[in-house]
């Protein structure tokens, strides 16, 4: 398993946007998935984005296409989560999940690292 922090949330208007930030303890050229989930209060938690190692596939919730961008620094060992036009059904804690799957897996059980989460809240 690989150690991830995540960064980033914090409090926002609706409309606004937020980046979140995924840092991995180990080069992520040895993690071929990252990807971001979430848990909005009271509901269970859910699939947001995932990008392969190379960056070249990337898979988004039905949801948060157009809004939303998943990309990745190898170099940096990071992830990031683009967030634009959010809102107040966005409020959640956000995850950032690893795996040495390849595929772009939506399921949670597929990846089996994951940071501690961030709080995301966007007010209206």
């Amino acid at each position: 398993q690989v150690h991830l922090v995540e960064a980033g949330g914090g409090l926002v208007q609706a409309g606004g946007s937020l980046r979140l930030s995924c840092a991995a303890s180990e080069r992520t050229a040895s993690i071929y998935t990252m990807a971001w989930f979430r848990q909005p209060p009271g509901k269970e938690r859910e699939f947001v984005a995932a990008i392969s190692w190379s960056g070249g596939t990337t898979n988004y919730a039905d949801s948060m296409k157009g809004r939303f961008t998943i990309s990745r620094d190898n170099a940096k060992n990071t992830v990031y989560l683009q967030m634009n036009s959010l809102k107040p059904e966005d409020t959640a804690v956000y995850y950032c999940a690893a795996t040495r799957l390849s595929a772009t897996s939506t399921m949670y059980y597929d990846y089996n690292s994951w940071g501690q989460g961030t709080q995301v809240t966007v007010s209206s």
